[in-house]
């Protein structure tokens, strides 16, 4: 095969010196290393034990959040799910029945509030388009798990605890 230009780069090879040859200079260059690294802090965290501080814009696991009076704040207004580019959010909205008025703030609610955490993104563009400030991603962090089903969450995961009345 031809070159496709005349130029050509000559490589000229210088012998090694003494010291480079036995390859001793390198051989402590590399050993200093090695022990300058045992003295070091420790770059990783012993996690189940020791949790990393997270900072101020930390993105967690998702929740649907209760007002003041615990009734869930959303609204099935849908906002969050088209504002998710991952389409990770899906809802089903019902009418409020006359004995669910504790339950819920207005006359539609969420019957069925999924999100699909394989497919989030942790964007955070749900938790600004809810009009309401139903859901925030507040939460720790996801944990893991070997099924795919059992990253689908629900409301039973997802609305947060009233809060108890004294």
């Amino acid at each position: 095969m031809e070159p496709l230009t005349n130029k050509k780069k000559v490589l000229i090879q210088k012998p090694l010196t003494f010291s480079e040859r036995i390859y001793l200079p390198a051989l402590t260059k590399g050993l200093s290393i090695t022990i300058s690294h045992f003295f070091k802090k420790e770059a990783t965290i012993r996690y189940p034990e020791v949790q990393r501080e997270m900072s101020i814009n930390w993105r967690g696991m998702h929740s649907l959040k209760r007002d003041e009076n615990g009734k869930e704040r959303c609204t099935a207004c849908g906002l969050c799910a088209l504002s998710c580019p991952a389409e990770a959010i899906t809802m089903i909205a019902a009418e409020r029945k006359p004995e669910e008025k504790d339950l819920y703030r207005e006359e539609k609610y969420a019957s069925v509030y999924e999100i699909n955490m394989l497919r989030c993104i942790f964007c955070g563009l749900c938790e600004e388009a809810c009009p309401k400030e139903a859901i925030y991603l507040d939460g720790p962090i996801v944990p893991s798990d070997y099924l795919r089903k059992d990253f689908i969450y629900g409301k039973d995961k997802l609305v947060e605890q009233p809060l108890e009345k004294k």
